[in-house]
């Protein structure tokens, strides 16, 4: 089990610690439920370190990560970031990632933590165009400061002015009195925020300083398991739940990053796909009587046939009702489709409905 560089400060801060993708992780302090509502209306910190990240440089680097992203990174400017994911060649999905572009010939890639050594074998077996590889997973710990309260809590530590910085954009500079960190304007959440790319020998300092910083704001440690809720809300899919290796980016309605003005592994069949359309779509979807949809739990129509499976699913601490995503069949994914989840050998009702789930 590997630790972050803040392992010790959670466990010092009584965070119940669970293993998460082989680190030791800590999936919540005071409870779920406080936690996503002080993220939604104030400033919460997470620890996620544990996420990898690749450098991909030198002349060759943008025709390599055109070659097995789907989306198109030749509009990235520096200072500008995209979210994109890896095909495979049988129509799945290898991992969802966010692009950087840092330098003219220089972009960052930051992968799920649990995919790190896959996903590098799998561009390093792509790489026939001597791009420049280097795994600095080890190197970097990785905070998201998120909730509308960020900007104006952290604006003391640094000398970038971070209202300025748009959604998926970054700026590299000091930050809690350490030069040349990246502060980019994406997270997971969808109340606004930070995240905080630093060596692992800086962060334990940006962490105090952020939460001197934060203490009027009523700054708190977030664990994972809000971190969940919090995006399960903006029907943000997660990877090994909601996409996987035999799930297309079309089914997953992920056709917003695959763009066909380019080649990538697989793009022939993916553009097949997207014109003939696919057999099953992933979709939210709310309960319309009490109960909680559970990951795997089967979804059926009215006659109790089973038309899909619920891939994430939670009781939503910002609108109080069972929400979730799950793929069905064509024919059910339209906003309001009447559905239904098996919870227990009950058949409970629930609608589709257009994402995000939790509006502003």
């Amino acid at each position: 089990m590997k630790n972050t560089a803040l392992t010790h400060v959670h466990e010092n801060l009584g965070a119940k610690m669970v293993p998460f993708a082989g680190y030791n992780m800590p999936v919540q302090y005071e409870g779920v439920n406080i936690e996503h509502e002080t993220v939604r209306n104030g400033v919460g910190v997470f620890d996620v370190s544990h996420m990898g990240e690749f450098l991909i440089s030198g002349p060759n680097a943008l025709a390599l990560i055109q070659k097995v992203t789907t989306n198109d990174a030749s509009t990235l400017t520096v200072g500008k970031a995209q979210y994109s994911c890896l095909p495979n060649e049988n129509g799945g999905i290898v991992d969802d990632l966010i692009v950087y572009k840092m330098k003219e010939d220089q972009y960052l890639l930051v992968v799920n933590a649990s995919n790190i050594e896959k996903d590098w074998n799998w561009i390093s077996t792509k790489n026939d165009v001597g791009a420049e590889m280097r795994n600095i997973s080890d190197d970097y710990s990785l905070l998201a400061i998120q909730g509308p309260k960020a900007v104006e809590a952290m604006q003391s530590l640094t000398s970038v002015d971070l209202a300025a910085i748009k959604y998926y954009h970054f700026e590299v500079g000091d930050f809690a009195g350490v030069p040349d960190v990246i502060i980019s304007a994406t997270g997971y959440t969808g109340s606004g925020g930070f995240e905080i790319y630093a060596k692992n020998e800086n962060i334990e300092q940006i962490w105090n300083k952020v939460f001197e910083a934060g203490k009027s704001y009523g700054i708190k440690p977030i664990g994972l398991a809000a971190r969940d809720t919090l995006r399960l809300e903006m029907g943000f899919c997660l990877y090994g739940n909601d996409i996987n290796d035999t799930t297309s980016p079309i089914e997953a309605g992920l056709g917003w990053i695959t763009k066909f003005n380019k080649e990538f592994t697989n793009s022939e069949n993916l553009l097949k796909q997207k014109e003939a359309g696919v057999l099953r779509k992933l979709v939210g979807f709310e309960l319309t009587e009490r109960g909680i949809p559970r990951h795997d739990y089967e979804i059926v129509d009215k006659d109790g046939n089973i038309i899909g499976v619920v891939t994430s699913g939670t009781m939503a601490p910002s609108l109080n009702k069972g929400i979730g995503l799950g793929y069905v069949t064509t024919e059910f994914s339209g906003v309001d489709s009447e559905i239904f989840i098996r919870i227990r050998k009950n058949d409970i009702p629930a609608k589709v409905v257009k994402l995000p789930f939790y509006k502003k």
